[in-house]
């Protein structure tokens, strides 16, 4: 049985290090904030801390306790997780005021009592509030352990009573080897392109589709910024497909290659592998133009999952991108 010590996540050695000492010397804080980057594996580290607490083997997590044994069968009886509720957005009050008295009981096997909160920044302001009585005053033996990306989202009082741990984020040559270690060999850079330095995200596509929908992707930009396509059919076709996410996501990508390269730093920011798919030095790129078309694209990535008609969205987002790139060349 694989134990959660037994995934190797280099980027997160420090962090793992820290709260074993913390476990070992008997100071393993009753409320852990663990500052996560997107994709870097602060729910995975959530999870590791959580078995730290529940195990009760000398050298902790062992995996092979009856408490390791149980938590990573997903059935330990002391272990608690909360989070949102299908397609809601936010971790309610009433879920808090649950999770309250079940802290108040003694443990089922005479241990610890850990509950993980992820993630712990969708807390809206009523349930953050009624967490905050069991940050003050928490049962002997119970963990709180909260996973957020946007700490700054929680209220100051649950802050100050956490203690925060921050991931680690890691380097592309990081990304691509834990990568190829979990699932195999692959195309693995242009999917950490699309998504970013976020191995933990990556680990979720097949790299194979991901590489071919992003180099479609880029393709009929290109294409869209010369004037050889038209808007209303891509608008349509992107919109009704699947994995409108992580097109929406491409995009974003072609968008910072194209300011990239406009302001001189292509290669620079990220490491990316859309060069032969970007509009080449005879076009003049507005920048400003371009940054606004970025945060057309993260905008219209945040209300997806909204009523808005996503074909309409995206087809007036495409319209302003053979304006905003224009060919000097012949």
């Amino acid at each position: 049985m694989e134990s959660q010590a037994d995934i190797e996540v280099p980027w997160l050695a420090e962090q793992i290090e820290l709260l074993r000492r913390a476990r070992l010397g008997a100071r393993f804080p009753p409320a852990l904030l663990i500052h996560d980057q997107r994709g870097a594996g602060g729910l995975w580290l959530g999870r590791h801390a959580a078995q730290l607490a529940l195990c009760r083997g000398p050298q902790p997590p062992c995996g092979q306790c009856r408490d390791c044994r149980l938590f990573l069968a997903a059935q330990h009886p002391d272990f608690i997780v909360v989070t949102t509720i299908e397609d809601s957005k936010q971790i309610r009050i009433e879920q808090i005021r649950e999770l309250t008295g079940q802290l108040t009981l003694t443990a089922h096997g005479g241990g610890a009592t850990v509950a993980l909160i992820a993630p712990a920044d969708a807390l809206n302001a009523n349930a953050a509030n009624a967490l905050l009585k069991t940050l003050e005053e928490p049962r002997a033996g119970v963990t709180l352990i909260l996973v957020a990306s946007v700490p700054s989202l929680l209220p100051a009082t649950v802050l100050s009573r956490c203690q925060r741990l921050r991931t680690g984020t890691p380097s592309r040559a990081q990304s691509v080897a834990w990568l190829e270690r979990r699932k195999g060999p692959g195309p693995w850079p242009a999917v950490l392109d699309v998504v970013g330095e976020a191995p933990f995200e990556a680990i979720q596509f097949d790299p194979v589709d991901v590489a071919r929908l992003a180099a479609e992707t880029f393709n009929a930009l290109t294409d869209l910024a010369s004037g050889r396509s038209g808007v209303a059919g891509l608008a349509e076709r992107w919109a009704r497909g699947e994995n409108f996410e992580l097109r929406l996501a491409c995009i974003e990508t072609w968008l910072t290659a194209c300011i990239d390269r406009a302001a001189g730093t292509a290669g620079e920011s990220q490491e990316l592998r859309t060069g032969a798919h970007l509009p080449g030095p005879g076009w003049d790129m507005n920048i400003a133009a371009l940054l606004r078309l970025l945060d057309g694209a993260y905008e219209l990535r945040r209300l997806r999952l909204t009523s808005i008609n996503r074909s309409v969205a995206l087809e007036q987002l495409l319209w302003q991108l053979p304006r905003t790139l224009r060919a000097t060349a012949s």
